[in-house]
């Protein structure tokens, strides 16, 4: 197989009908390599096919648009709002407080578990600002999950929600060894008339935390509003490109999360990227309802904001209604949202009450778009919903759809600097147009591996035509104008509302129940969420328990979304001749009894 056929690199041609060039590609470390590309020509108009460099850090981002706009509203909160002058203050005295008093020094792990909030964002650059390396966690995740994730990157100091304290309560003094508590309602407006999530308006918990820091403490768990107050300044800003800035954890084929290392460098491409890409300015007003702690919230909604000196309108929890107020007050033009969050948009029954004509650009991806709902949302906003693709191995976008052309249910093309293929996943070999294999990535935007994991990150690599590449583990195909689609998973992965569930990681917290003796867990088909979690379960010798009892005492020991929301009793699991539970078996009858059901 010829060269030609490697789609799709952006550093040749951009021309319709371009035919293959010759092009230089370094690939995560390695020394540049001269392959033969065949680019895309539908590649956006004007736009470079490489970043200029070097990109600044995150926080020098947030200091670049706190020197700009210090008067600009960088956070619209419900009606409450906060400037990009107090954003910068706010940070730094927080940045002040975790090293002073917490002993955070360059290049500790710092865990950030919140909602979407003033304070996630303030919290979020306070951490790089004081030199470390943020640990965003899953604020759905219950105090056995967050253990982990504490334990296996070594974090001593959590900033966290109010309504998170019972979680991290138990590991104070032990994993932990410092907290920060926030209560989000404290930057709210004095009033406002947008509908609030209950955890804004309902009363706080009773918390044993102190209200005043005191250098006594011990356990030092202290409030949000006693950190500011002590107003410590930080010792100067030193973290580099090369420095570690986030560590996303994301679960693998194991049961336990693995943590991705991304720099500076890895990160802030990203950033730069997606406002070229997107046609974005310090104008653009961002809506921030995908949660931050996830890389497509983290990224497209906060850090890209930021790094433009936009004005952010977060939203703690999703609500449709909230969403239309917000778009039509503040005249939102930038909207990330997953598929599950259009369903529910564009359900309202009123939707046309709203004006919505502000919207410049919709975009998202975790899961295909229906093509129907797809239609309608252009037909009612003017826009296309603009599809992409990403990992927190690459800490969001790799391919976006270009925005003068978005294909239904389509992954998009590989962004500035990106190298993207579909290869066999057993040899390795380049496929062809329309052949389905799993997709390959190269570029700086890929993470540098996994916290501590050297094996899985030797495991997660691989080298072709003398580029290293990311193994994502998704199958896919490439059409002849150079667009990726999704087709399966070469993992055993289950996507609900964008949120990645491994079923081994289910699996072992389902065993844990007295009365399962195994389960096995796969994808089932919901019309909301788009996949949901299915477990079919063998119950020990003697034991007794419902479908029911399972659901129940899975949300006691799992994040909501890995819960089973279907159980199948079953006398034995399929095996192989060596023991193994044939899982996809299992995932291909449940397919075939949805396709039977409609």
């Amino acid at each position: 197989m010829t060269p030609s056929v490697l789609p799709v690199a952006h550093n040749g041609s951009h021309s319709a009908g371009a035919a293959s060039t010759a092009s230089t590609v370094e690939g995560n470390g390695s020394a540049p390599k001269e392959v033969i590309v065949k680019s895309s020509p539908y590649w956006p108009d004007g736009l470079a096919h490489q970043l200029s460099s070097p990109q600044p850090s995150l926080y020098e981002n947030l200091e670049s648009a706190a020197s700009r706009f210090p008067g600009k509203t960088a956070l619209q909160y419900y009606g409450g709002a906060v400037s990009y002058a107090r954003l910068r203050q706010e940070v730094e005295a927080l940045a002040g407080f975790l090293e002073r008093q917490c002993g955070v020094a360059r290049g500790d792990r710092v865990v950030l578990y919140m909602q979407n909030s003033p304070q996630y964002v303030i919290s979020y650059y306070a951490i790089l600002r004081s030199n470390a390396v943020v640990v965003p966690v899953n604020p759905m995740n219950i105090t056995a999950e967050l253990r982990h994730i504490i334990e296996d990157c070594g974090a001593k100091v959590a900033l966290l929600g109010e309504e998170l304290y019972e979680n991290v309560r138990p590991l104070l003094g032990d994993a932990i060894k410092h907290a920060i508590v926030a209560r989000y309602a404290d930057y709210l407006a004095d009033s406002t008339d947008l509908p609030l999530p209950a955890v804004l308006t309902e009363p706080g918990p009773e918390l044993d935390v102190h209200p005043e820091f005191s250098a006594d403490i011990a356990p030092k768990a202290v409030h949000w509003r006693a950190a500011l107050a002590a107003a410590q300044q930080p010792s100067p800003y030193v973290a580099s490109l090369e420095d570690l800035a986030v560590i996303p954890y994301t679960s693998g084929t194991t049961a336990a999360p693995k943590g991705c290392m991304h720099t500076n460098r890895s990160a802030t491409h990203v950033v730069a990227a997606s406002v070229q890409w997107c046609q974005l300015s310090p104008e653009s007003v961002f809506l921030c309802a995908m949660p931050m702690f996830h890389v497509t919230g983290m990224q497209q909604c906060m850090n890209v904001a930021i790094s433009l000196g936009s004005t952010m309108v977060v939203m703690t929890r999703w609500d449709s209604r909230c969403a239309a107020l917000l778009i039509e007050r503040y005249r939102i033009g930038f909207w990330i949202a997953i598929s599950t969050m259009m369903v529910d948009f564009m359900s309202l029954p009123d939707l046309e009450r709203f004006d919505l004509s502000s919207i410049e650009r919709l975009a998202g991806g975790g899961a295909a778009m229906p093509k129907a709902l797809a239609q309608r949302i252009e037909a009612r906003l003017g826009v296309p919903y603009m599809e992409g693709y990403g990992l927190s191995e690459t800490i969001a976008a790799t391919h976006i759809n270009p925005p003068q052309r978005c294909k239904l249910q389509c992954l998009g093309i590989p962004i500035q600097d990106t190298e993207s293929i579909v290869v066999d996943p057993t040899t390795l070999e380049v496929l062809g147009s329309r052949v389905t294999g799993e997709i390959l990535i190269s570029g700086p935007q890929v993470f540098m591996g996994y916290w501590g994991r050297p094996d899985a990150t030797r495991d997660a690599f691989v080298e072709v035509g003398g580029i290293r590449y990311l193994r994502t583990g998704d199958l896919g195909y490439i059409d002849e104008d150079g667009y990726f689609f999704f087709v399966d998973r070469l993992k055993r992965m289950i996507n609900v509302s964008g949120y990645k569930v491994w079923p081994a990681e289910v699996e072992t917290l389902l065993f844990e129940h007295p009365a399962i003796q195994e389960a096995c867990v796969v994808a089932a088909r919901d019309a909301r969420r788009g996949e949901t979690v299915k477990a079919f379960v063998v119950l020990r010798a003697g034991a007794d328990a419902s479908a029911k009892q399972i659901i129940e005492w899975g949300r006691e020991h799992m994040a909501s979304y890995k819960v089973p929301q279907i159980v199948e009793f079953v006398p034995a699991l399929p095996r192989t001749g060596s023991g193994k539970v044939q899982w996809r078996l299992l995932q291909e009858r449940e397919n075939e009894s949805s396709l039977l059901a409609g």
